[in-house]
């Protein structure tokens, strides 16, 4: 039996790859930050291989602790899935440092805690699997997701520089790109009060009516744990996998657009341009206001 420890499952994505991997066979240790966060996730798993684990992603402390618990039991980790991870911030003259430092404590320096703690076992027992969700954020940024985005690219660069290293040990790295997936992360986001006399309102507004097109064909949660699942028990030497039509068609499409003509594109002040190049270049169909 495989052992993985999958971080941020009180929801979404982490939620449903709990089940998933714990349906799949794996013992799975499913972090969360409280009891009654995890309650609804053990209910659900009842019979199945899964238990919680109190970890909170921003403590190296944290962290240390639930991951050493976790060897302790187990003796081996085979899957670490990093998916914790929150979604804050603005257009990046008005969003406070602190604010970058939150996100990218949580989104980018959490993962390399949990993989920090994890690769001695894994290096020594040779052989292991780590899944990074990054975001499709972390391929294209958008204006007024400075912060997340920069988390994420951030854990993508992390990412491929510790599939480098940790190859001679037989240890697999994997990142995951969902494009809009329907989670709690979009409430919180939704949540944050709208500043209509920032000079970025327009640039921002457009961001928040693209990600809310997107939710009108999302994917879901339970898609983008097929796609780690996949990632987990496929040999296959795929580095990066998207989750939804969106993702899949942004980084397509990207590839194909110089990094000048994609930024006119995404800044033109003509809407109905904009809109179109949001459908053909990512395949969303933006409402007119």
């Amino acid at each position: 039996m495989q052992i993985a420890i999958v971080t941020g499952c009180s929801t979404g994505i982490g939620y449903a790859t709990a089940l998933r991997l714990a349906r799949e066979g794996c013992r799975v240790h499913a972090t969360v930050r409280s009891e009654a966060s995890g309650s609804a996730l053990l209910a659900e798993a009842s019979g199945l291989p899964l238990t919680l684990l109190l970890l909170d992603v921003n403590s190296d402390a944290s962290v240390a602790a639930g991951i050493a618990s976790v060897l302790a039991a187990e003796g081996r980790v085979d899957i670490l899935v990093n998916n914790a991870g929150i979604a804050d911030g603005d257009a990046i003259e008005v969003t406070p440092i602190a604010t970058f430092e939150s996100v990218m404590n949580t989104n980018a320096w959490g993962p390399v805690r949990c993989m920090q703690a994890v690769l001695p076992a894994m290096r020594e027992q040779r052989s292991g699997c780590i899944v990074n969700v990054t975001s499709l954020a972390g391929r294209v940024a958008l204006g007024g997701l400075g912060a997340y985005a920069g988390s994420k690219f951030a854990l993508e660069a992390i990412s491929d520089a510790l599939a480098i290293e940790v190859a001679p040990f037989g240890i697999r790295v994997a990142i995951i790109e969902p494009g809009v997936v329907v989670t709690p992360i979009f409430e919180k986001g939704s949540d944050q009060p709208i500043d209509f006399e920032s000079p970025y309102f327009e640039m921002t507004f457009r961001t928040s009516r693209f990600l809310m097109a997107g939710l009108m064909n999302p994917a879901s949660p339970e898609t983008a744990a097929d796609v780690i699942w996949n990632a987990v028990a496929s040999p296959s030497a795929t580095v990066r996998r998207t989750v939804g039509e969106d993702a899949a068609t942004t980084v397509s499409e990207r590839a194909k657009v110089s990094d000048e003509a994609w930024l006119s594109g995404f800044s033109t002040p003509d809407d109905a341009q904009w809109r179109s190049n949001m459908l053909a270049w990512t395949g969303t169909e933006v409402p007119p206001m």
